[in-house]
């Protein structure tokens, strides 16, 4: 079994995420995609988050009617901060069978020797590192080639569509009252409306 793990607050989920989602699904050929939300990320630990209720539920909404992606809550339920090195560890104990494959957008791959045990990290699973839309193939192939000898060893490549979108930006235009239609599945769109989510900022 080759499964997919990709991380992140998803606050909100966009297009963006989902597309890179399907793209290492099928480069990968992965028999499954597990989205697992943060419950505090490192990085983010001075920003404000949406519970994790709602991000799970606007995940839902997101992947519904795909049954090769599946919403993972083990980091919000462990709860304290989200360390990939901890989640994979306990993955691989989980599905000692499978083949783990790490996604992550080329701005997470430049920071990962920050990590927490970034080579014990690359020795549990492979890392799949899609470009973003400012970053070239190119770009990867320079971040990579400037990473430890063990790490590289373990990374994919994979080239998407150049998408501008992130939740930040999801985030400021709802502060503004602008659209985000298009930018996300319209039930997540719905529901963000409903629940009075990213009004203030």
């Amino acid at each position: 079994m080759k499964l997919g793990i990709f991380g992140g607050t998803f606050d909100p989920v966009h297009y963006g995420h989902l597309i890179l989602a399907e793209t290492a699904r099928e480069a990968c050929q992965l028999d499954e995609v597990r989205f697992l939300p943060a419950y505090s990320p490192p990085h983010k630990q001075n920003q404000i988050i949406t519970t994790g209720k709602q991000r799970v539920e606007m995940l839902e909404f997101a992947t519904a009617g795909f049954p090769e992606f599946v919403v993972d809550q083990r980091e919000l339920k462990r709860e304290g901060t989200s360390y990939t090195v901890e989640t994979l560890s306990e993955m691989t104990e989980q599905f000692p069978e499978a083949e783990l494959h790490f996604l992550m957008g080329a701005d997470s791959l430049i920071d990962l020797p920050n990590w927490r045990q970034p080579q014990r990290i690359a020795s549990l699973a492979k890392i799949v590192a899609v470009n973003r839309e400012n970053s070239s193939h190119e770009d990867l192939h320079q971040v990579v080639s400037n990473l430890p000898d063990s790490i590289q060893r373990s990374v994919i490549i994979l080239e998407m569509p150049p998408i501008a979108i992130s939740a930040s930006d999801l985030r400021l235009r709802i502060s503004e009252k602008r659209s985000i239609r298009f930018l996300t599945p319209r039930p997540v769109e719905r529901y963000i409306q409903e629940h009075g989510l990213y009004r203030a900022l």
